[in-house]
């Protein structure tokens, strides 16, 4: 399912709103007074628990809105992906977003049922299947994740280990329905 929460502003308020550049891996900074809209690049938003351990909240592109506001979990941070290009929305400027907030609670919890499919060979193909949603394009072989997420960030998101994302990862390419090409995913979906 591709996402589409693009919002047109009319060119005088869209000349006002500020734009910010962020590197790979750089956190996006939290602030309680405005959304980031994503214009390029992937995010991922994430807390932690008392025992240090990442849980990811979720996976952001282009057209996404991102922030604290959206969010009662503390902490929380938004950390690039890749190289990223966001705009400030301020307050005052969110009601021209309604799609973008729907889309935002929609994939949360999209992604909130996937991390509850059992067994965990579903559950990663289902996350799998939801990222070549989000930021997968067609290629010949068949549907490529855009998206460089390591073992350990897809183990982090799903609530398992290294390992076991790796193992599945293997077990779906003896399977041929995975194609790797690099660092990169290919699904093979049915039509």
């Amino acid at each position: 399912m591709m996402y589409s929460t693009q919002v047109s502003y009319n060119s005088a308020i869209k000349d006002q709103i500020p734009y910010r550049l962020f590197t790979r891996r750089e956190m996006i900074p939290p602030r309680n007074d405005v959304l980031w809209r994503i214009e390029r690049g992937a995010v991922r938003t994430l807390t932690w628990s008392e025992e240090g351990t990442f849980i990811t909240l979720g996976y952001w592109g282009s057209g996404d809105l991102i922030g604290s506001p959206l969010s009662k979990v503390k902490p929380y941070q938004i950390e690039c992906l890749t190289n990223v290009e966001v705009s400030i929305v301020p307050p005052h400027l969110w009601y021209h977003d309604v799609n973008a907030l729907l889309s935002h609670i929609q994939q949360a919890e999209e992604l909130l049922s996937i991390v509850h499919c059992k067994p965990m060979s579903v559950r990663l193909w289902q996350f799998l299947v939801w990222l070549s949603g989000k930021f997968g394009r067609e290629v010949e072989e068949g549907k490529l994740i855009d998206l460089n997420a390591t073992h350990q960030e897809m183990a982090e998101v799903l609530n398992t280990t290294r390992v076991t994302v790796t193992r599945l990862l293997q077990q779906f390419e003896e399977e041929g329905t995975l194609v790797r090409q690099k660092r990169q995913l290919i699904l093979r979906l049915p039509n």
